[in-house]
Order: structure tokens, then sequence, then C-alpha cells
């Protein structure tokens, strides 16, 4: 064999390796884990995130999902099976969640589509530039405070005000925090505001039985519990004829009053952005905690007419969407 033979040959052999490594891992079919606290249902926006970025479902990857339907205490279990699963990368929603899924995990990459402000303090992540860990995604930022503004801003009558929270989302010193500040906000707005915990999605009506008398207000706080059981705290606060704030359009969408919030769709969707850098070999600690870009405010003006309520220009001039 003359010299160029071999060297031709050797070329070819060289060039054979990385190629055969890269069919191979182009060949993978990944595994996609799920952990949502709330009910069974398709992950269409992370779906359509992944989709955007080339990957198909069924072709790149496989869902596992993993359901809590609104019990936190099943979430520690649920991310075990993940684990266990095999799972290649681990997505969540909330902070109960992401909670669960790095207590199960400290190797498994983790992307939260959307969590509280306490995953720095409760130690999920370092830091949001730096998150350091196998943890990262996209972060709420929104106050409740804002919720209590909109209520009094858009009738001017209020004066008593119940907080509906889950208070498994902000445990110890946080939750206290938190209710210090949000009275302090509304007391100087002349709102007394009552905090009222849920839990558990059966105890809904429990939780407006404690209502106190001459309630004329309500905000609904940012939690899995709340969110899935729209439809019936949106019913029961359209029954008390009480103006409604909840967190996120679902709420505006159910019958209550109003919404805001962050665009929970378009976080899903930008989660899916970590999870394509992820599989491609980037690592969770490298990539730095992104806050949410767009927000929505709805007026539900049915609702406002069956209040008897007119809405006053100002407000439905901020509105992002008003549902006639």
């Amino acid at each position: 064999m003359d010299r160029r033979m071999f060297l031709a040959g050797t070329g070819a052999v060289l060039l054979a390796a990385p190629l055969a490594a890269e069919a191979q891992q182009a060949g993978k079919v990944y595994r996609i884990g799920y952990l949502f606290p709330g009910q069974p249902a398709p992950a269409k926006n992370l779906l359509q995130g992944l989709a955007d970025l080339g990957r198909v479902e069924g072709r790149d990857f496989v869902m596992e999902y993993r359901f809590a339907e609104g019990h936190a205490d099943r979430l520690p279990e649920l991310a075990a099976d993940l684990v266990r699963a095999g799972c290649d990368v681990i997505v969540t929603g909330g902070t109960p969640a992401v909670k669960a899924a790095k207590q199960a995990t400290q190797t498994i990459p983790i992307v939260f589509a959307a969590a509280g402000g306490a995953v720095v303090s409760m130690g999920i992540v370092k830091s949001l530039a730096r998150p350091g860990g196998n943890v990262t995604g996209l972060l709420l930022q929104l106050s409740q405070s804002k919720a209590i503004q909109l209520v009094k801003d858009a009738v001017p009558t209020v004066t008593r005000v119940v907080l509906l929270h889950d208070p498994t989302t902000r445990p110890g010193e946080i939750l206290g925090t938190f209710l210090k500040s949000q009275h302090s906000h509304a007391e100087a707005q002349n709102v007394v505001l009552q905090s009222v915990a849920v839990s558990d999605p059966t105890r809904i009506p429990q939780a407006f039985a404690e209502f106190k008398q001459g309630t004329n207000g309500l905000v609904i706080d940012a939690a899995s519990v709340l969110t899935m059981t729209a439809d019936q705290i949106c019913r029961l606060a359209l029954q008390r004829r009480l103006p409604t704030t909840g967190y996120g359009r679902v709420f505006a969408d159910a019958g209550c009053l109003m919404s805001y919030g962050e665009d929970l769709g378009d976080m899903a969707r930008r989660a899916a952005g970590y999870v394509d850098k992820i599989l491609k070999g980037a690592k969770p600690a490298d990539l730095p905690v992104e806050q949410a870009t767009k927000f929505q405010f709805v007026i539900n003006l049915k609702t406002a007419k069956a209040l008897g309520l007119t809405i006053p220009q100002s407000v439905l001039g901020r509105a992002d969407e008003v549902i006639q």
C-alpha cells in the first residue's frame, strides 16, 4: 500500500468515527418527564415549542406524564417515578413540583416552566444568573399586590378583600413574609385583607365559608390547586357577587371579573428551548434562569354586567383583552 492510499484510508476511518457517533446520537429517542401539580392534560405549549425547534414527538422523544391532580403530597413519589423511568430531562410546573423533582434527583436535568422567586431562598438554584446544579427554568415575577390594586381600581367601593392562597407553595418563613407584605399593601389602599388557605381541591366550598361578613372582593393567588378549580371558584364568586381577580387568564375565561399574570403558554414554549439545549449537551448549571416577558390582563365584561358593575375606562384601557 503506498503512502497516499494509507493516508486516505486513515482519513476515512477518522472521519467515519464522529459520523457514526453523530448518527447514533441523532437516532436516540429521548425520554422527557413532565411533572405537573394539576389535572391530566397534554403539554401542548411545551410540545409546540419542541416542534418549532424540529423535535417531533414519537420520532425524537417520548413523554412521561405525571399529574398530582391538585394533591401536592403526591409530587415526591411522582417525581421519584420519573427518575425510575429513566428520563433524560424532567419539566415541571410550579414551585412544589420543582422542589419535589430536585429532591428526587441531583443528576437528571430539571427545567421548571414556571416557578416563584422562592426557588433561590429554598435552595433549588444557587442564583438566577448561575443556577449551579441540575435545575434551571423560567421565573414568575408578578406580585399579588398588583391584583389587590386592580380590584380596587376596577371597583373603588371594595373595602374587604379575601386572598385565596395555597400555603404549600411558600413554605415556612417565606409564607409569613408574603402574607405580611400583602396585608401591608392592602392597608395602604384602605382595604382590609383576609387570607384564606386552601391546599385541597375538594375544599373550595369550605374556603368560601370562611370569608368574613362584609367581604366584597376576592383575589386568587398563583397555585395549581386554585387554577384547576377555576370554574368552581368563579361560579361561587359570582354567586357571592364578589368582583374577583385571578392569577392567570384561566380565571377570566372561567367567569371571574378579571385575571392577570404571566403568559404561561409562552413560558412553556420557552421552556422547550431549555430542553433542546440540554439534549444537545448543555448543563442546567450554565443556563441562567429567565423571567417572563409576556403578561396578560383580561377583563370579563359579561361578568361585570352580571355583577352590575361599570368598569372605569382607565382600567379598560389597560386590558390586553376584553371578553364581551
